[in-house]
C-alpha cells in the first residue's frame, strides 16, 4: 500500500468509531436475552461485529473516496497475495493444533473432560459461513484498515498488542453477559491479544493478505464450536488458564522464531 495513503489512515479514529457504534448495541444488550446462538454470543454482539467494517468504510471513503472502498473490499478475497502456498498450513491447521494441545494438556493433568459429547460435523458448513462473515466484518477493519500504519510506527509485535488490547476489551460486554468473573476476563484478555499477534504474523507472511487473516479467524471460531463438550464440561470455558495460556505460548514461540519487529524474519533461515 502506498505510504502516503497509510499516513492518511487513523487507527485511533477507527477505534473510536468502533466503540462509538458498539456502545448503543451494548446498552440494548442489557435489556434482551437471546439463547442458543453459537458460543452463546448475544445477538447484539453479532451486530456489533460489523462495526469495524462500517468504521473502516466510512474512514476510507473520507480519505480515499469510493475508489479506496472498492480496493478495501476487493482485499477480502485477495488470496492471490498468498504466493507461498505453504502458509495455508498454519492458516488452516494451527487453530486445530492448538485446540488439540489444549485437550491433551487437560487430559494429562486429569481435569474433568466431556465424556458423552457429539461434535456437530453436519453443521460445519453453516458455522464456517457464519463465522466467515463475522471475520470479514472484523478483519476488514482491524487488518484491512488499521494495522499497517500501526506497524509502520510501532513495529509488528507492539502494533499487535496495541490493537489486541482494545479488541479484547471490545469483547467484555459479551463476556460479562455470559457470567464470567474477573479472573476469566483477565485470561481472555491475555489470550485474545495473543490471537491478534498470530493474525498479524500470518498477515505479514502472506503478502499482507486480508483473506488469510479472515480464514484463520474463521477457523479459530469454528474450532471452538467443535471442541468436545457436554452439558457439564466445556473445557474452553472451565479452564481459561489452560486454554488461553497455550494460545499465548504459541504466540510467544512465533515471536521468538520470527522476530518482534516484523514477525517475518525466521531466525533459522
Amino acid at each position: 500500500m502506498n505510504k502516503s495513503k497509510l499516513e492518511n489512515h487513523s487507527p485511533l479514529k477507527f477505534l473510536l468509531f468502533v466503540y462509538g457504534f458498539s456502545i448503543p448495541l451494548w446498552i440494548i444488550e442489557t435489556r434482551i436475552d437471546v439463547k442458543g446462538l453459537p458460543l452463546d454470543i448475544p445477538i447484539t454482539d453479532i451486530l456489533a461485529a460489523f462495526t469495524p467494517l462500517i468504521a473502516a468504510s466510512i474512514l476510507t471513503c473520507k480519505e480515499e473516496g469510493y475508489v479506496g472502498i472498492n480496493k478495501l473490499f476487493k482485499r477480502i478475497l485477495d488470496f492471490s497475495r498468498i504466493t507461498k502456498k505453504i502458509w495455508y498450513l498454519p492458516i488452516t491447521l494451527l487453530p486445530f493444533f492448538m485446540y488439540l494441545l489444549i485437550y491433551i494438556v487437560i487430559h494429562l493433568i486429569r481435569l474433568p473432560l466431556a465424556i458423552n459429547f457429539c461434535i456437530p460435523f453436519l453443521s460445519i458448513p453453516f458455522l464456517f459461513c457464519l463465522f466467515f462473515i463475522g471475520a470479514v466484518a472484523e478483519e476488514t477493519g482491524y487488518m484491512g484498515y488499521a494495522i499497517d500504519p500501526m506497524q509502520e510506527r510501532f513495529g509488528a509485535l507492539s502494533a499487535s498488542i496495541l490493537m489486541g488490547i482494545p479488541w479484547a476489551v471490545w469483547h467484555y460486554p459479551s463476556i460479562i453477559q455470559q457470567g464470567h468473573n474477573l479472573t476469566w476476563i483477565a485470561w481472555a484478555t491475555f489470550g485474545t491479544v495473543a490471537v491478534r499477534v498470530l493474525i498479524v504474523w500470518i498477515y505479514n507472511n502472506t503478502g499482507k493478505s486480508l483473506f488469510a487473516c479472515i480464514l484463520f479467524h474463521t477457523l479459530m471460531n469454528v474450532g471452538r464450536i467443535l471442541f468436545p463438550k457436554d452439558g457439564i464440561h466445556n473445557p474452553l470455558v472451565n479452564y481459561p488458564d489452560i486454554h488461553y495460556s497455550i494460545i499465548a505460548i504459541t504466540a510467544g514461540i512465533i515471536v521468538f522464531l520470527w522476530g518482534s519487529k516484523t514477525l517475518t524474519r525466521y531466525r533459522y533461515i
